[in-house]
């Protein structure tokens, strides 16, 4: 009597498989207990973030590693306030996002390593605008490339919609390869001299997109 053996390949490596937050779900505790001093209001474009206080008068210290915690949220409003109060924090920004760049490693790590499409996109998007806000955060962020650029190196080469439905001031631009390679160049240009080498180094399939690096 033969038996059959029944041949399997190899397993799936499981790069792209979503995973679970670590996340602390800090905002959503401090959302839930009305902490923020924020109002969501609604008018002909769709749904906006009131403020009660100016928000140049925040402690950006406090505040705004508490809206990076909620770049994980996936249901309403929690993903809607995260994101667009990092986007009005970053917006009305007077020289006070810099010395809070170290808060801001681990929930931009979080984000990214759950994989899910709709988080990594919006959270590149996030950190396209966190470089733009101030002068030398492209350059604080470069000591961090081995926290953040390995789930960058995963998407680089996947041409994908992330179908993301959330409402806010950055909606758009949903393709998650052309996200990374987006984020990456503005990375580059941004990071000073050791930006290109520290990306070569966790993507080495990225090249530069400036000039003078590529003649040399």
């Amino acid at each position: 009597m033969s038996t059959r053996i029944k041949k399997t390949g190899p397993p799936e490596a499981g790069a792209f498989r979503e995973r679970r937050a670590r996340s602390s779900n800090v905002f959503r505790m401090f959302y839930d207990r009305g902490d923020f001093p924020i109002t969501l209001i609604h008018d002909s474009k769709g749904n906006k973030i009131a403020w009660n206080i100016e928000i140049e008068r925040l402690d950006y210290h406090h505040y705004l590693p508490l809206f990076f915690d909620g770049l994980c949220e996936t249901e309403h409003p929690y993903a809607f306030f995260a994101c667009q109060g990092i986007s009005d924090l970053l917006e009305h920004s007077i020289n006070q996002v810099l010395p809070v760049i170290p808060q801001l490693i681990v929930p931009i790590k979080n984000a990214l390593n759950t994989r899910k499409k709709t988080i990594v996109c919006r959270t590149l998007k996030i950190l396209q605008q966190l470089v733009g806000s101030e002068e030398l955060i492209g350059e604080a962020l470069v000591p961090y490339y081995r926290n953040l650029l390995p789930v960058f190196n995963i998407f680089k080469s996947m041409n994908s919609n992330s179908g993301d439905a959330i409402d806010y001031s950055q909606h758009k631009r949903q393709n998650i390869g052309d996200l990374v390679q987006e984020t990456l160049e503005t990375l580059e240009r941004n990071g000073g001299n050791n930006a290109f080498q520290g990306i070569k180094y966790m993507i080495p399939t990225y090249e530069s997109c400036i000039k003078s690096q590529n003649t040399r």
